[in-house]
């Protein structure tokens, strides 16, 4: 063989062999590589994967893309993650594995849209490719790695991998959550016990009070105030509260201006300020250093990032990160250019990532780094707010049992001989 065909045959060799992914834990050779059969070359991937995107959405599809109940939680990713997984691992082909996926969904909306990727499939598409049409429900994280997992051949490993961190993020959602389910607890019940004293316990013996010919103590004229006025404009009030409240929700939900407003006075409220901050960042930074790993470029990693989070102070401010590192800035200093979102630590640690090389092993540290200070910070917010909110519960319900004791006790006190 002459050294000419050597080289070229050594190029179509090269060409053909995908890159590993680099979070990669095993050695093994690759499964789920393909759309439709699972050892399709990268190469021949891109250009489906780009004929694909291409296409019109039919008019169904984006009846679809915009349905109301077409919805993922973070517990049913994770689930189609590892089945799909397993079912990879175990030589299933894609196809067969995706309609195992869709027989055990229930919704019609999620049947549906399964029923559009397959076809997507099933014409060379690469998964990710389909998913991306979905990306509001998978979300862009998910989408990266899969395409990782593809254009290297190790699917099944990106999935199990994506599979840990959705899970990791599920249990650090949940540590929040559970973290203020028993101080709302002690106010509901705070609320409730007020409420049940001041509108219906104290207006039946109120009567009686008002008989005595004698001067009622200054905190029965309180309470006998509160319950006229709560008696006669406590449903205007209540009803008031609710429409604020659900307005409220409204305009953060829609008016991206006032959501802004609201997610940077979140991060700024005493206790809670601080749990939502460290929560913002322990997950960004395990997001953009787990794209990093997957060779996801640094400007799209800080780009996906953002569009994870739905904090929109955090997406605008990692927008601009990632236009300024096209102008060639560092990450560092655009870090330390907003220092009310990302700590110091943050923008100190990205800048020896930056001289070392080694920037997803710096990002993957500091989400470590932030996530056992939302574990401690949560363990410490039961015991930080209870003395409080006991102290205020004893403090109403004693200012009313003495409005109703004291004046009984002046009774009784009058009747002696």
């Amino acid at each position: 063989m002459s050294k000419k065909d050597k080289k070229e045959k050594g190029a179509k060799k090269q060409k053909g062999v995908g890159r590993k992914i680099s979070f990669s834990r095993k050695g093994k050779s690759a499964r789920g590589g393909s759309p439709a059969r699972g050892g399709q070359a990268a190469s021949g991937g891109k250009e489906k994967q780009k004929k694909g995107s291409a296409r019109p959405m039919s008019a169904p599809r984006r009846a679809l893309k915009k349905s109301l109940f077409l919805r993922f939680s973070v517990a049913e990713q994770v689930f189609f993650a590892k089945r799909l997984s397993f079912l990879i691992h175990a030589s299933v082909p894609i196809l067969d594995s995706l309609h195992i996926v869709q027989r055990q969904t229930k919704s019609k909306a999620k049947k549906k849209m399964f029923d559009a990727i397959i076809n997507d499939v099933t014409n060379g598409q690469f998964l990710a490719s389909s998913l991306g049409k979905f990306n509001k429900v998978f979300g862009d994280f998910a989408i990266n790695i899969i395409r990782t997992g593809e254009t290297s051949g190790t699917l099944d490993e990106s999935l199990v991998y994506l599979a840990e961190e959705l899970e990791k993020k599920q249990k650090l959602q949940r540590k929040v959550f559970g973290a203020l389910i028993y101080p709302a607890l002690i106010i509901t019940a705070t609320l409730f016990v007020v409420g049940l004293l001041t509108i219906y316990v104290f207006p039946k013996i109120l009567p009686i009070f008002a008989s005595l010919d004698f001067e009622l103590p200054i905190t029965t004229r309180v309470l006998i105030w509160i319950t006229d006025f709560l008696t006669t404009w406590g449903l205007l009030i209540g009803g008031v509260t609710i429409g604020l409240g659900v307005l409220a929700a409204w305009l953060i939900a829609v008016k991206e201006g006032v959501h802004y407003i609201w997610d940077r006075v979140m991060i700024k409220i005493p206790l809670l300020g601080k749990i939502a901050l460290n929560y913002q960042v322990a997950n960004l930074n395990r997001t953009i250093g787990l794209l990093l790993k997957a060779d996801v470029g640094v400007v799209d990693s800080f780009s996906i990032a953002g569009d994870t989070t739905n904090n929109i102070a955090y997406r605008k401010a990692l927008k601009a990160v990632s236009e300024s590192i096209i102008k060639g800035e560092s990450i560092s200093s655009q870090l330390a250019k907003r220092p009310n979102l990302f700590p110091d630590l943050v923008s100190q640690m990205v800048a020896i990532g930056e001289r070392t090389g080694r920037l997803s092993d710096t990002f993957l540290y500091l989400s470590g780094l932030y996530e056992d200070e939302v574990d401690n910070l949560t363990k410490n917010l039961s015991n930080a707010i209870e003395p409080l909110l006991m102290i205020t519960l004893g403090v109403i319900v004693g200012f009313i049992a003495i409005s109703i004791i004291t004046p009984i006790y002046q009774v009784t006190q009058s009747l002696n001989p």
